[in-house]
């Protein structure tokens, strides 16, 4: 038996969400079509864990190894075996070995990898077995090299260019504690006794509960955190957080272009190496990252397989740039979609990475904007009754 959570809708179009225990998946849409519904997304249960899939960086080193060895003539157990001997990560060696023992006992290699406790991601197994039926084992390692590499640099181009604003919001939080719990109360006895302004009372206020109450703030925003993460695993906020994500004024754009780059990249890898169209969309898409983008593919697959032109069934995707869909139209036109698509993805990588900047663009103004107006209304209310204060002095 397996746990399934599912996104569905009814004649209605209302989306309901749930969990249900069943054997397979076609158990499962036997099951929601006796509730009158319509499966639209769904995923085991197991999937929410997070699972220790071998990073990009690992991956690509394997893959380009194997496929320049392969390539110079070198058998796939020998390339194997000196992957293992070269290898020093203590992990990464004991599964390349339980690969290679696989491969001794007669396995493909496909078969051995999807045997790793799901250590090597769908998309690679299912290339890699493509490849080994039409004979391009070493094109096919060669490609998901270069898919990783690329994977890698655009996730680091993302995670290095969130460096400085998450280096910047820190800062604005340690310099509002410091000002609230250390200069702030030296003004304290300054203003005791004179009537205050409402915006200084409500800062001293402030001030007064980070002193002597702060343990209850830690707990506050710890439980916010908590219930955050909580809140987000569940299937029914995981969809509309995601979909709400590509409709945010001036960034919901460049996310788009992110996923779009993610989807096209992957899509062109599977397709080009003879996976089918149908199978590659269902992999692609878990590429995507996004609940919501992920759910519209089951209706995708469906047009596809009915006979509708792949570009027309992707443009009927919210979330994705309307430039895919019209450059795949153009590849279906000329015949050479296995062409256009990898000429696309290298398009939309490389507008992700200007996607990247923008956003990061954007963000750190508004950032800046934030820690400006609070230190100012800090000053404000200092200055305020100070000029009080003076003038009361001077009659």
């Amino acid at each position: 038996m397996a746990v399934f959570r599912y996104c569905a809708k009814d004649i209605y179009s209302k989306h309901h969400f749930g969990k249900v225990e069943v054997d397979n998946y076609e158990e499962l849409l036997n099951h929601l079509r006796e509730e009158g519904l319509f499966l639209i997304y769904s995923k085991e249960a197991k999937d929410d864990k997070k699972k220790k899939v071998i990073k990009n960086d690992a991956a690509s080193d394997f893959c380009r190894q194997m496929g320049t060895m392969i390539q110079s003539g070198i058998s796939l157990i020998s390339a194997m075996s000196i992957v293992v001997r070269r290898e020093h990560d203590a992990k990464l060696k004991m599964i390349y070995r339980n690969v290679y023992v696989k491969l001794q006992q007669g396995f493909p290699m496909s078969t051995a990898l999807s045997m790793q406790d799901d250590m090597f991601p769908p998309l690679m197994i299912n290339m890699i077995k493509s490849a080994e039926a039409s004979g391009k084992l070493d094109q096919a390692f060669l490609k998901l090299a270069d898919q990783f590499t690329r994977d890698n640099r655009l996730n680091g181009k993302i995670k290095s260019a969130m460096t400085y604003p998450i280096i910047l919001f820190t800062v604005t939080v340690i310099v509002m504690i410091v000002v609230f719990t250390v200069i702030m109360p030296q003004f304290f006895e300054v203003f005791h006794g004179y009537e205050m302004p409402i915006i200084t009372k409500i800062v001293f206020g402030i001030s007064k509960i980070m002193i002597h109450s702060w343990y209850w703030i830690l707990i506050v925003l710890l439980s916010l955190i908590a219930s955050v993460n909580a809140s987000l695993k569940a299937p029914s906020i995981r969809y509309k957080w995601d979909r709400l994500k590509i409709k945010l004024p001036l960034i919901g754009h460049l996310i788009s272009i992110i996923y779009t780059a993610r989807f096209a990249r992957s899509l062109s890898s599977l397709y080009t190496s003879g996976v089918s169209m149908i199978k590659s969309l269902s992999l692609a898409r878990k590429t995507i990252n996004n609940v919501y983008i992920e759910s519209q593919f089951e209706q995708v697959a469906l047009d596809v397989r009915s006979g509708q032109n792949l570009s027309v069934a992707l443009d009927k995707v919210e979330g994705f740039d309307p430039k895919l869909s019209a450059s795949i139209y153009i590849g279906e036109e000329s015949g050479r979609l296995d062409t256009m698509l990898d000429s696309i993805s290298d398009d939309f990588e490389f507008e992700a990475e200007i996607a990247t900047d923008q956003m990061i663009t954007i963000l750190q103004p508004v950032l800046i904007i934030v820690l400006g107006a609070m230190i100012g209304l800090i000053i404000i209310s200092v200055m305020l009754p100070l000029y009080s204060l003076y003038g009361s002095i001077g009659n």
